[in-house]
């Protein structure tokens, strides 16, 4: 007997199918399952389902003061079934993050901070001496199945005088620890972004892409994406969104797609403030606004799910097939206006809002 089955599950644009689920994993995917189960989901005509959506962005270290949210208040409850903490912690508090999550229904990873102690303060990467490569080791060897990446903030408030130093440190600690996924956070200069884009290479995942600063990917003068950013992304620098307080600009976004230039993945770097407050609010306040920038529900649902997980190699998560863990995601789309607003202040009006019905994580069902 199966654990669960859904009835009339449905991705966007294809045919019904169902689905059977058994010890956390999707075991069946069919046209038909004539097994019996011990629960039963009969999806509604309008309801639709995807892998379940992954932030792979966010800052949800409880303990901080900075930056900080918990899991389950902008996972589980906002339709993600898996969130990535972009380096709040380092390698000496790591561990005591890693336990915390053990409690949560959220599917928790992290990205360690190549300072030592995270983002404690604003300006971690001021002072190198808390960059130690054989702290992130052992954290790496400690926790191999929690941390996914090393994370390094790369905008003036954080490097201080350093300019480009850290990032060539993160790069050192990447290239000596089996080429490890590396997220790259950019902001004000210095250090200028072309000296950044230059260090990274194909893979590593350049953070806050469509920010509205000056230090960012938009000429301002001409009105054109920057010929370095177009060389970066076409060497396969991995473009991510990473929303956040202060990093999405409605006029970049909609210029980068003008031109061609699309995010590769979607996230909201949420934390407790900018949910409250906004102008991030949740995962599907940030996949409306792409979806009014011009980018179709269909590469978004992938944006959300294949792409950050292959970008972090979770390798059984982003995919409805068997195999695959349990993590889906329930939504409606609904055709109602919603004023969106982006970091600068800037407003659109979406004619048709996402809205997550359920989560389902481990083949647990949650309703939102």
């Amino acid at each position: 007997m199966l654990d669960l089955i859904i009835r009339n599950a449905k991705e966007l644009n294809q045919a019904p199918v169902e689905i059977g689920i058994q010890d956390g994993k999707i075991s069946q995917v069919a046209e038909k399952i004539s097994e019996e189960a011990k629960r039963e989901i009969v999806l509604g005509e309008n309801q639709y389902l995807s892998a379940g959506w992954i932030d792979d962005h966010v800052h949800c270290y409880e303990k901080m003061n900075l930056y900080y949210d918990y899991p389950d208040e902008i996972g589980v409850s906002k339709g993600v079934t898996t969130v990535i903490d972009a380096g709040t912690t380092g390698a000496e508090n790591i561990g005591d993050f890693y336990e915390i999550t053990r409690e949560k229904k959220t599917n928790v990873f992290a990205l360690v901070n190549i300072s030592k102690w995270g983002i404690v303060e604003q300006d971690e990467l001021a002072d190198l001496t808390k960059v130690q490569e054989k702290l992130v080791q052992h954290a790496l060897i400690d926790y191999p199945d929690f941390i996914v990446g090393i994370k390094a903030r790369m905008s003036k408030s954080v490097v201080g005088n350093n300019g480009i130093t850290p990032l060539e440190l993160a790069k050192k600690i990447q290239a000596d620890n089996e080429h490890l996924p590396l997220m790259v956070h950019i902001g004000s200069a210095p250090p200028e972004l072309s000296e950044v884009l230059a260090k990274m290479e194909k893979g590593d995942v350049l953070t806050h892409c469509f920010n509205g600063k000056s230090n960012g990917i938009l000429d301002k003068t001409t009105n054109k994406i920057k010929d370095f950013a177009w060389d970066a992304y076409r060497k396969g620098v991995v473009f991510d969104i990473g929303h956040g307080t202060d990093s999405f600009n409605f006029q970049v976004a909609e210029t980068a797609l003008q031109e061609g230039l699309k995010a590769k993945s979607i996230s909201t770097d949420i934390y407790v403030r900018n949910r409250t407050n906004g102008p991030v609010f949740d995962m599907a306040t940030t996949m409306e606004k792409l979806h009014v920038v011009g980018y179709s529900w269909e590469e978004i649902l992938e944006k959300v799910t294949t792409a950050p997980a292959e970008n972090f190699h979770l390798t059984t998560k982003g995919r409805i097939e068997a195999g695959f863990d349990a993590d889906i995601t329930v939504f409606e789309l609904v055709e109602e206006d919603k004023e969106l607003i982006d970091s600068n202040g800037f407003k659109r009006t979406t004619k048709q809002q996402i809205k997550p019905i359920k989560t389902i994580i481990g083949g647990v069902v949650y309703d939102n």
